[in-house]
């Protein structure tokens, strides 16, 4: 099942943070997805001067949810954002859908699917309302709707609420008892190993090194604020949609043993350490030695900068045209290499885009760098073709680390033996928009929407997604609708990251027949909010620079009529 599992009853005991009591209480950032999958980080909503949260449960009195409602139009424009929080765990969104429907109400739910969120906020009863500060991230009220009232007018008059607490009556909302603290050797190094040490590693493209117990000690307020606000592990998707091999998403339970135990002060136990006796494999190539390796030309990264962004060429300098099983290219300096986007010409061929695809399903996918992600060997009896003199362009994306050093990155090709041709191809394509038909999105719009679709003509099994737009992009899901009038959501980028190029591969390929339109809806924020936003004042056109745009929502799949395996 996917990673974001239901709620186990083995060593859930916590050690969180206390339930708030008082007001100005920290809880910190937090960031969670509503009932319809939209994410909400509340360090986005710093520009409001609170955040009202009225605790929803379906099966609980919904008395509270018109006059929350009558709230939210009275000061509506004043600068208070009104959600709904739900802490029962993980939940058939569909269900909590239907109840808002019933409500009424058109005020978001947020599922706080590991009831982490919840109980650091010290929700003790449903129907009570919180008052929380997106600035400094403080509860500064809990009571009633009816009291919710004069606190949120204290509030918008900059005066002290009081009182800060009223005593509610509403459903009580209980969480595990806590008993001992998670354990460093069996609960969190393992997860550690597994979610993060990939990048944090030395030589890693991340920060720090997750190599002992006191480095992660020393910064473990840090792992538990990019857990509590989802931007750690990078790329991460939601978790009630498809099962993918790379969705990003550590386990609830993990999250929860987690944050216990950097709450009571990461300590460790037993007699050795398994961050420090990791080890990594001395080959570097994933398939072993491959059958042609070239170099990527050099590029001298500087030692300070947000991002370079290189465009280089690789020369395919064979006398004749082979089939393609598998491809990886090896940064050499991980430390500042971020990704790769790539591109592949055959002779004579220039002028096309990055990601956009020119149709020819004979032509091999040459895997971009992504840091922790691992490169696939094509499915049986399936791959592309490379011709002799071909040209693989690449887009560069390097991160200064404050040392000016110099990457020399290698691409390795493994090849089916020669004369061998295989009898079945990946297809591709991209929903995408691009200068013709692209709408310039508004300055300061915070969700601006484009979709773009394609039609997957024949019975396939889809194998994976790779969503792509510049500093602006906020979103992006895709849907299929089927021949016999039904859809279904394929995937939701909740919180797209231009910083994180990723590509999302099925567990097992998903069955679409012949067909079906895979729709991709994506969004922008060219709001102030988005702190990545280079001028929130400018009216945005597509365009090959980061501070334009882009929309690309690339499918790769692959007939099922050509007879092999998937």
């Amino acid at each position: 099942m996917k990673k974001v599992s239901l709620l186990k009853t083995s060593f859930l005991a916590l050690v969180l943070m206390p339930a708030v009591a008082a007001a100005a209480d920290r809880v910190g950032d937090f960031s969670l997805l509503d009932q319809d999958g939209y994410h909400h980080g509340m360090s986005w909503y710093d520009d409001h001067q609170a955040i009202a949260l009225l605790v929803q449960a379906n099966d609980s009195d919904a008395a509270a949810v018109p006059a929350f409602d009558a709230l939210k139009a009275k000061f509506d424009g004043a600068g208070v954002e009104f959600l709904m929080i739900n802490p029962m765990g993980r939940l058939n969104r569909e269900a909590v859908q239907d109840k808002v429907a019933e409500y009424g109400v058109d005020i978001p739910v947020l599922m706080d699917d590991a009831r982490l969120i919840s109980q650091a906020l010290g929700v003790a009863r449903v129907g009570e309302v919180l008052l929380f500060d997106p600035k400094r991230f403080t509860v500064e009220f809990r009571g009633s709707v009816t009291a919710a009232e004069g606190a949120i007018e204290q509030i918008l008059a900059g005066e002290e609420v009081s009182p800060a607490l009223v005593e509610t009556s509403g459903m009580a909302v209980s969480y595990e008892a806590a008993e001992n603290v998670p354990s460093y050797v069996a609960d969190i190094a393992p997860v550690l190993a597994e979610q993060c040490a990939t990048c944090h590693r030395e030589g890693g493209v991340a920060p720090f090194a997750m190599d002992s117990h006191t480095m992660v000690q020393g910064w473990s307020p840090m792992i538990r604020e990019v857990l509590m606000t989802r931007r750690m592990p990078p790329g991460q998707i939601d978790g009630h949609i498809g099962e993918f091999i790379n969705d990003r998403l550590v386990d609830n339970d993990d999250v929860r043993n987690i944050i216990a135990w950097v709450d009571a002060g990461a300590p460790k136990d037993g007699d050795h350490d398994p961050l420090a006796l990791l080890q990594w494999p001395e080959s570097k190539w994933a398939f072993g030695e491959p059958d042609l390796v070239l170099d990527i030309p050099a590029t001298t990264v500087p030692a300070t900068g947000n991002g370079v962004f290189v465009n280089v060429e690789v020369n395919f300098d064979m006398e004749e045209d082979r089939w393609v099983r598998g491809s990886q290219i090896i940064a050499g300096d991980r430390t500042v290499l971020h990704h790769t986007v790539n591109r592949l010409d055959f002779p004579g061929e220039s002028g096309r885009r990055f990601l956009g695809g020119d149709g020819n399903r004979d032509k091999a996918d040459i895997t971009a760098y992504i840091p922790g992600d691992t490169p696939d060997l094509a499915p049986p009896n399936t791959g592309g073709l490379v011709k002799a003199g071909s040209v693989l362009k690449l887009n560069m994306h390097y991160t200064p680390n404050g040392r000016e050093t110099v990457d020399n990155s290698q691409l390795g090709v493994w090849f089916y033996p020669l004369g061998e041709v295989p009898e079945e191809r990946m297809s591709g394509q991209c929903a995408c928009v691009f200068p013709n038909t692209w709408t310039t999105i508004p300055a300061n719009d915070p969700a601006f929407e484009q979709t773009a679709s394609i039609v997957i003509e024949n019975d396939a099994h889809i194998h994976s997604y790779l969503p792509h737009m510049h500093f602006r992009g906020k979103r992006m899901r895709f849907v299929a609708d089927y021949p016999d009038g039904t859809s279904e959501e394929l995937i939701n980028v909740a919180k797209y990251n231009y910083n994180w190029q990723l590509s999302y591969t099925y567990n097992e390929p998903k069955f679409v027949p012949g067909g079906t339109k895979i729709t991709a809806t994506a969004a922008w924020d060219n709001s102030g909010q988005n702190p990545a936003n280079p001028n929130p004042d400018r009216n945005v056109d597509w365009g090959n620079e980061s501070w334009d745009e882009m929309f690309f929502g690339a499918v790769r799949w692959k007939d099922i009529d050509q007879g092999g395996e998937d």
